[in-house]
């Protein structure tokens, strides 16, 4: 974990008795990404190194811009040192199928994966769904699990956090079988770039569209996780905390059960609850 942890001194103050104690504290790593496609920059992103392969692949299927292994051709990390002459690892090139419509850099355009981008409601769910290529059915009776397995997917989450157990500062995606068995898991400081990582490292793995899984997030379910998840083709989202309201009316449009608030014994399904049985 060298690169994802580092170590800084802090004053520890304790409010009942004023001791103040220097110690040495384990930080999350947090760095900026730069991707690049072909050879123009495309956009830069914030993130926790670690998966950059797999960050960059499903930022890409995320923006819509790629739903098929075969039109990723490659990606490498482009040479980058830092002060000490170290290689830095923080510029991706990727290279697209020569028909995969490039899009404008993101100092062009709007992007409506943020949700600080300016763009709500009605005109950004029909954005999704426009571009989406996997379709998610909208469940009659079909049960995908039992919430008591559902209720269940947060600890066992928490339990693999590797990097939060040192640090205490990063973000966890998992994504989960129906069954409660965890099929792989990302952590980074962005909840966003933690889901991107599970999403392009299915793509990279030939295993999208992600249909009978369930993503669980670690924090809040936003409108961009949900559309994350659309893209992915993932029918099921759940978060231990609150959803935000265009996060559920991207979710009932879109097909996805969204799932909040997962903590213990209780949760709420605010949307499709014919999945949980």
């Amino acid at each position: 974990m060298g690169r994802l942890i580092r170590r800084v001194k802090a004053t520890k103050i304790n409010i009942t008795d004023g001791r103040r104690v220097v110690r040495e504290e384990a930080l999350a790593v947090e760095e900026p990404l730069e991707i690049r496609l072909g050879h123009e920059s495309f956009t830069v992103t914030m993130r926790t190194p670690g998966d950059d392969f797999d960050l960059v692949a499903g930022f890409l299927v995320s923006e819509g811009i790629i739903f098929e292994p075969e039109q990723l051709i490659s990606l490498r990390f482009c040479a980058g040192e830092d002060e000490n002459g170290q290689q830095t690892f923080n510029v991706v090139e990727a290279q697209l199928r020569p028909d995969v419509a490039m899009p404008l850099p993101a100092a062009q355009r709007h992007v409506t994966t943020s949700s600080a981008c300016g763009i709500c409601g009605t005109a950004s769910i029909d954005a999704v769904h426009k571009s989406s290529h996997f379709r998610i059915a909208a469940p009659a009776d079909e049960i995908l699990l039992s919430a008591s397995v559902l209720a269940a997917l947060p600890d066992t989450l928490r339990e693999q956090q590797k990097l939060f157990e040192k640090t205490g500062g990063v973000h966890a995606a998992g994504l989960f079988a129906p069954d409660g068995e965890l099929l792989s898991l990302r952590e980074d400081v962005g909840r966003h770039n933690a889901v991107d990582k599970v999403v392009g490292a299915a793509f990279r793995e030939k295993q999208l569209p992600l249909a009978n899984t369930i993503l669980q997030v670690s924090g809040r379910a936003s409108f961009e996780l949900v559309q994350k998840a659309a893209m992915a083709g993932v029918p099921m989202l759940a978060a231990v905390s609150a959803p935000s309201s265009l996060a559920v009316e991207l979710a009932q449009t879109a097909g996805i059960t969204l799932v909040g608030f997962s903590r213990g014994s209780t949760l709420n399904v605010y949307t499709h609850p014919g999945r949980v049985g």
